[in-house]
């Protein structure tokens, strides 16, 4: 079982640091020799989980959709915009979703998967669950709607990184709901529908990281305190000792008074 976990912790590590490889260099520049100094692996260890570098390169690709989580209760459009926003977070602060996106964009595969098929797919899902619950239009085509969706996005994103390194993206693919929405959805549904997202994800990462910190500084404080009265018991034993040889120190001279009497 333990060398189950260390194969799943050494794929972890493969993958992870090659998906910062790829965000820094691209494909073709991303080097073997870079991805074994940053995972810190044996080259036995990553030709035993990957072929090839493509094989590291379509795992990323893989990957990249894990960061985002379509929820299927409620409004399937208010969620499948919510999945958007959360990508267009990840892409300024998560190198998996960066590589995978430019991996996408190369166009490296063009023999393998569809590198946007899983996109293109789980979006489509959404748009049909849409339809079934009387949020989309009955005559739209969720495949070709969910092409237009997704290839939308990424030259968003594109623009986005080229004029502000996407600091901007999430208005932007705000902007890009409000353009798309009243094609695809009843009015009275775009009402209620939140473009820039129903959680602003920079402020929850914001608060979620001075929650650690305060964690952190009271547990710290609470070490400290555990410490001092252990430090008072040292002082304590200290003065005892004193005490007592205070009175290891008069008892020689009331023994010296009892002398002088006997005397």
């Amino acid at each position: 079982m333990a060398k189950q976990a260390r194969a799943v912790q050494t794929w972890r590590s493969i993958v992870d640091a090659a998906a910062s490889v790829f965000d820094d260099y691209g494909y073709e520049r991303a080097a073997i020799s870079e991805i074994l100094r940053r995972a810190k692996v044996t080259k036995g260890a990553l030709y035993f989980h990957f072929a090839s570098k493509e094989a590291i390169a379509q795992a990323i690709m893989d990957e990249q959709t894990s960061t985002v989580e379509f929820e299927q209760d409620g409004s399937p459009l208010q969620s499948l915009v919510d999945g958007g926003q959360q990508f267009a977070f990840a892409l300024r602060h998560n190198a998996m979703a960066r590589a995978g996106t430019r991996l996408s964009i190369e166009g490296v595969f063009l023999g393998g998967p569809h590198p946007w098929g899983d996109w293109i797919d789980a979006t489509a899902r959404m748009l049909e669950l849409g339809q079934e619950r009387g949020e989309v239009f009955p005559q739209i085509d969720p495949m070709v709607s969910a092409k237009i969706i997704v290839a939308s996005f990424t030259g968003i994103q594109l623009v986005s990184e080229a004029d502000s390194g996407r600091a901007d993206l999430r208005e932007q693919v705000a902007e890009m709901w409000r353009h798309i929405l009243p094609s695809i959805a009843h009015p009275g549904v775009i009402a209620h529908i939140k473009p820039e997202g129903r959680v602003d994800l920079a402020a929850q990462a914001r608060e979620k990281a001075e929650r650690e910190e305060q964690e952190a500084r009271i547990a710290a404080e609470a070490k400290d305190a555990a410490a001092r009265p252990g430090d008072a018991g040292l002082q304590g034993g200290g003065a005892g000792r004193g005490t007592r040889t205070g009175q290891a120190d008069e008892e020689p001279a009331g023994a010296g008074v009892g002398a002088g009497g006997a005397a």
